[in-house]
């Protein structure tokens, strides 16, 4: 047997990558999983906002090019677990709606291969696996669902309940965000999470928080058919003399290039360096890029328009773990803008060692300790449309180049009024009206970065369709043009919605599991036996 040959070979461990391992690990075929990074140290900097916020302790050191080939300095990082290792696990389907033709003030946004109820069961299966707290019913957009949350929303802390019925009593739907962590408030002594301010953006240090690496790449491994390789970094993909089938993988590990092979490929960097791979694995058969006749990788970019802005009130805002309410009363529009504007919730609370990072305004005879100890501090997203200029392209050297004009701006723009008007109907019990003190934004630059919510949410860039003159993959994630070639993270979006895409990229990847495991001739039955025979033989050990 050729020990460097496998049935399947996943590049990247996040949201897609480790969730379609997990799927595929009971199979009994052989996987090697590839990551470029380690696993983030377990340390106690993992909390400390100094260190994370501030000194970028866990940030990528790389740069990128932005279209003036001036340097950008991305704000993501490459561990096992992706991206998920620092999101702030907050999982929200797609509504049905965003499934379909949208026409927003700044265009059209275009219509899926598929439909919500061809994802929904793979929803809840990804709702389950990665232990999504949230109530069904409470948010007014969200899609009809076939099963309710696995565990109960996170409750709100006193100053954010106060807030809920404060936009409840002015006639809005406030609910509570779905959210991804190990938390059982009914037994807190026995409760893994324990509900602390270093979750959004932080590394759990108690592995308490639903990210891809502690559930899924860490349950893959205990599979003796599955490998992983770390600090490999995946240099290009080569294909057979026909072009038609991925023949090896050519990895950097240890200062040294190995080659991998594999009856099937899947690729899930991330919507940029899926598609930056792509493009460096050019060749005589592929010379746009590999599975790229189309001329359609690295296009469409989208990471969505977003903003964080600071709400100041004379009332302090004691809450410790923030990120449980969420408005999306105009994610369509409203009475008087018939367009789509987006998303409200929160992030981590800030505090004024952050707030050094980007500093807002000051409110008058507010320090930005004041101003952390007082705050409410909003994440707002509106979607970015899909544009072929707004792209991803490699240099000679081979370096990243990020083309971006954001667009629909107007949407946003409007969002963050509704959210001002919003705030000046709040009702404070001590102080009425007067308690709300302004709404000011935080800004998303440090130094020469790229905008946090402009990588963090990156899609777009090798979208699937039916037609394989305008999209690279095909509707179970294969690429047109190679026949053992897939990809799963989020560069299949064809229109990036306006709530965080984790959930459906998740979700995706279970779906395109399943179509796998028949591709390799695993039937449904003797894949639940297996899981369940692996199961029992964990537990006698």
């Amino acid at each position: 047997m050729n020990n460097n040959h496998y049935d399947v070979i996943i590049i990247g461990t996040g949201a897609g990558g480790g969730t379609l391992a997990y799927r595929l690990a009971p199979s009994g075929k052989r996987i090697l999983i590839l990551e470029r990074g380690d696993y983030v140290p377990r340390e106690k900097a993992n909390w400390d906002p100094q260190s994370v916020n501030v000194d970028g302790l866990y940030n990528t050191k790389e740069s990128w090019l932005d279209k003036d080939g001036k340097d950008l300095h991305p704000h993501t990082n490459y561990y096992v677990g992706g991206n998920t290792k620092f999101y702030g696990s907050a999982l929200f389907r797609l509504r049905r709606e965003d499934f379909g033709e949208l026409r927003h003030h700044g265009g059209i946004s275009p219509a899926w291969p598929i439909s919500y109820d061809d994802l929904e069961p793979y929803y809840t299966q990804a709702e389950n696996l990665y232990q999504v707290h949230g109530n069904r019913g409470e948010d007014p957009t969200e899609p009809a669902a076939s099963a309710p949350y696995p565990w109960p929303a996170v409750s709100h802390e006193p100053r954010i309940q106060q807030l809920s019925d404060d936009f409840a009593a002015a006639g809005f739907k406030p609910f509570h965000v779905p959210v991804g962590v190990m938390l059982d408030e009914k037994n807190p002594q026995k409760s893994k999470c324990i509900r602390c301010n270093t979750c959004d953006g932080f590394s759990c240090l108690v592995g308490a928080k639903s990210d891809a690496q502690v559930v899924c790449v860490d349950e893959a491994l205990k599979y003796p058919n599955v490998s992983l390789f770390t600090n490999a970094m995946v240099k290009r993909l080569d294909t057979h003399a026909s072009g038609r089938e991925v023949k090896s993988v050519t990895v950097e590990r240890q200062g040294t290039l190995e080659t991998y092979s594999a009856e099937i490929v899947v690729v899930s960097c991330g919507a940029i360096n899926s598609a930056a791979l792509l493009l460096r694995s050019a060749s005589d058969k592929h010379p746009r890029g590999l599975a790229n006749s189309s001329d359609v990788v690295g296009r469409h970019y989208m990471g969505h328009t977003n903003s964080v802005m600071m709400a100041i009130s004379k009332c302090p805002n004691p809450t410790v773990f923030q990120k449980t309410l969420g408005v999306n009363d105009f994610y369509f529009g409203s009475k008087d803008w018939n367009f789509p504007m987006g998303h409200i919730s929160f992030v981590g609370k800030l505090d004024a060692i952050t707030l050094k990072a980007g500093a807002p305004a000051i409110a008058p005879n507010f320090t930005l300790e004041l101003m952390a100890k007082h705050s409410l501090d909003f994440w707002l997203t509106s979607e970015d449309l899909p544009d072929a200029n707004n792209r991803v392209t490699i240099d000679r050297d081979g370096k990243i180049v990020l083309t971006y004009t954001p667009n629909n701006l107007e949407a946003h723009d409007r969002l963050q009024k509704k959210l001002k008007e919003a705030m000046k109907l709040t009702n404070c019990t001590i102080h009425g009206h007067e308690c709300h003190q302004g709404i000011f934004g935080r800004s998303l630059f440090v130094g020469q970065k790229i905008p946090l919510a402009g990588v963090a949410h990156q899609n777009g860039t090798i979208r699937f369709g039916n037609d394989a003159k305008t999209s690279v993959l095909d509707v179970n994630c294969k690429a047109h043009d190679v026949d053992n070639l897939y990809v799963v993270d989020g560069s299949f979006f064809p229109s990036s919605a306006a709530v965080n895409p984790a959930l459906t990229i998740m979700a995706n990847a279970l779906r395109v599991g399943d179509h796998l495991m028949k591709r390799l001739g695993v039937s449904g039955s003797e894949y639940q036996d297996k899981r369940t025979r692996d199961r029992e033989l964990a537990v006698s050990r």
